[in-house]
């Protein structure tokens, strides 16, 4: 009987070996992932061939899909042949901030992105949020506050209403100030910061990107906000509306926690950064 080799799991806290870590959480997204990584892995790949120093990996995790979406991604792995290209499995769905979460506890990159798997953001724009992380910030945060008017102009009005309504609530709950798109699922962070940040969240669904920048802001870093490129794909399985009742419960309940020290803020001093 052959003897299988142990490969010990990459984690967050080992020295990072990869400049950019790419998590895509993916649930139920057979039809929609493919158009993700048709232009995220080319990109890629470009990306490395000009610049020999950026290296990458990207970790597509399955968050307990039942449409074949991890065969899918598996399908991926055996077309490029690549070993940087990676799938995790959730045995159950726990959400879309659970399956970033467990994506970036697994990873090597110097730098996070956490992508949708939908595509809906350009691949490229990456390289608008890797000019700020060169500039110093900590997280940045895609944006799609500057396609606000056209929006508007091709959205129902009670999706208006609760965009607007919603937008005021963040401001008012979260505490958080500066930042007008909270919830594009297009952000960067340096592994610093995600040390300090992703080991000690609780939230698993719709208001985890609250509560991750609420963290991050109150632990000093520094986040900045930029515009990208990002159309709506076909195919969401999200309720506006229930969704919207859930992030409003989670935005009040985080806020108490961290309030009343329910749940407290990591100590950002006490552990190793660097």
């Amino acid at each position: 009987m052959s003897k299988r080799k142990s490969i010990k799991f990459p984690s967050l806290f080992d020295n990072p070996s990869v400049t950019l870590s790419v998590i895509i959480p993916a649930y139920n997204e057979r039809l929609r992932l493919p158009k993700m990584l048709d232009e995220c892995i080319p990109y890629l790949k470009s990306r490395s061939e000009r610049d020999k120093t950026f290296t990458w990996e990207i970790i597509i995790v399955d968050d307990g899909s039942m449409d074949g979406t991890k065969e899918l991604a598996y399908e991926y792995i055996k077309r490029y042949s690549n070993p940087n290209i990676r799938v995790l499995v959730e045995a159950h769905n726990r959400g879309k901030g659970g399956a970033i979460r467990l994506g970036v506890l697994s990873s090597r990159g110097e730098r996070i992105l956490m992508a949708d798997a939908d595509g809906a953001t350009t691949f490229s724009e990456v390289e608008k949020l890797d000019a700020q992380y060169e500039a110093g910030a900590d997280v940045v945060v895609g944006s799609r506050n500057h396609l606000k008017e056209n929006a508007v102009a091709q959205r129902a009005w009670y999706r208006n209403l609760l965009m607007y309504g919603f937008n005021f609530l963040v401001k008012v709950l979260s505490g958080i100030h500066g930042i007008y798109d909270t919830q594009c699922g297009f952000k960067l962070f340096s592994r610093r910061v995600a040390r300090c940040v992703f080991p000690s969240l609780h939230l698993e669904r719709w208001a985890f990107d609250i509560e991750i920048l609420y963290v991050a802001s109150r632990l000093g870093f520094v986040i900045k906000e930029v515009p990208v490129k990002w159309v709506e794909i076909e195919g969401s399985k999200v309720s506006i509306i229930q969704a919207s009742l859930t992030m409003f419960r989670d935005m009040v309940a985080t806020r108490l926690a961290y309030l009343l020290s329910i749940w407290e803020l990591p100590k950002r001093d006490s552990l190793k950064l660097d």
